[in-house]
């Protein structure tokens, strides 16, 4: 069973009016802003890592329209679950810049005071649960807030975002089939970027497609193109709506491409082609949209350049600010393991602020 891929933003310009979330000219032009924004911050965190500034990134270019677009259907109760390159979705759902750069740099301005690998974030205010390297736990997590929100009567929305390499795990299958004999208020956000690290979709499933497994566990399935802003947008504010009025779980597939590398640490010219990098690179999410903008009369060259140099300009000031931060003072090794620290870890951090001086 083959399922259609939704499309908003048709090649001669026009809108399905059946996906159009009918945005007015300020909106449009905020969610291009956020998508420049992001592309400035990959760009950015990059050179950070090359000049030795912060050790490890991972970057979402070429995807900012599924991380844009599903990120600005969130609102302030729902949960977000997200795996790490998914900085796009938490800043739009109130995760703080400052917070994020703090991190990648892991030094005294960082929350998490440098015990998480950079792009590992969390906010606990923001409903941002902590991102962690192994892949796809997020799922069965989200599966069980989700679970205890319902029985609890709550009407939030849980979504949780992974690659199409975390369809292949264990972690997929049990919270695919919880959320459906559940009906628990659940989005999986799935971003096939077409690699898992080095390993193709086409080595990931038989099937035709990852949404089409939503069948078997008895909840809605959705294919969409993953480069179309404003499809996403849609498709995920029916599913978190879905979600919220007790209607069961969705699976969403946003067909997109890495255009960049997996991480700082990964060489994508071992494993495809420069030909297929620059076919997905003409489908650009960032310049399709900017020309569904200017089609519009809401953009032009001087605006677009304007967004991003505002967005490089903010970006810049946050790096300077936490950058010049200390390092994490050492005693806070054994700091935050108990509630209240016990007697033999207050020793412990006596004699590493004494010995650390020395």
């Amino acid at each position: 069973m083959e399922l259609p891929l939704l499309v908003a933003l048709r090649d001669d310009g026009s809108v399905d009016p059946d996906l159009d979330p009918k945005f007015d000219a300020e909106t449009l032009r905020l969610l291009f802003r956020k998508m420049v924004f992001l592309r400035a911050l990959d760009e950015k965190a990059l050179h950070l890592q090359r000049s030795g500034r912060i050790g490890f990134y991972i970057g979402a270019a070429g995807q900012e329209a599924a991380e844009s677009g599903s990120g600005f259907a969130l609102q302030p109760g729902d949960w977000l679950f997200p795996s790490y390159r998914d900085q796009g979705v938490a800043l739009l759902h109130g995760y703080p810049l400052s917070a994020l750069v703090a991190q990648l740099f892991g030094n005294s301005a960082d929350a998490t005071k440098g015990r998480q690998m950079p792009n590992h974030w969390c906010d606990r205010s923001a409903r941002v649960v902590s991102v962690s390297s192994p892949v796809a736990t997020q799922l069965p997590q989200s599966v069980g807030a989700a679970y205890a929100a319902k029985l609890r009567g709550e009407k939030n929305a849980f979504i949780a975002y992974f690659g199409d390499g975390g369809s292949s795990t264990g972690e997929f299958h049990v919270a695919m089939n919880f959320a459906g004999v559940f009906s628990t208020p659940n989005v999986f956000f799935c971003s096939n970027n077409q690699y898992a690290i080095s390993v193709p979709v086409s080595k990931q499933t038989a099937s035709g497609s990852i949404a089409a497994k939503a069948a078997a566990y008895g909840i809605q399935g959705v294919r969409v193109d993953g480069n179309d802003v404003l499809a996403v947008y849609r498709v995920t504010r029916d599913a978190l709506e879905r979600a919220r009025a007790g209607c069961g779980s969705t699976l969403v597939e946003a067909i997109t491409y890495r255009m960049g590398a997996h991480s700082t640490s990964d060489d994508p010219a071992r494993y495809r082609s420069g030909e297929e990098v620059e076919a997905w690179r003409r489908k650009d999410p960032i310049a399709r949209f900017a020309g569904h903008l200017r089609r519009l009369g809401l953009l032009d060259e001087a605006a677009e350049e304007a967004a991003a140099v505002e967005a490089r300009e903010e970006i810049r000031r946050a790096v300077a600010a936490c950058e010049s931060a200390p390092p994490v003072p050492p005693e806070s090794l054994v700091e935050d393991v108990y509630a209240e620290m016990p007697w033999h870890l207050s020793e412990q951090r006596e004699w590493i602020r004494k010995t650390a001086g020395s």
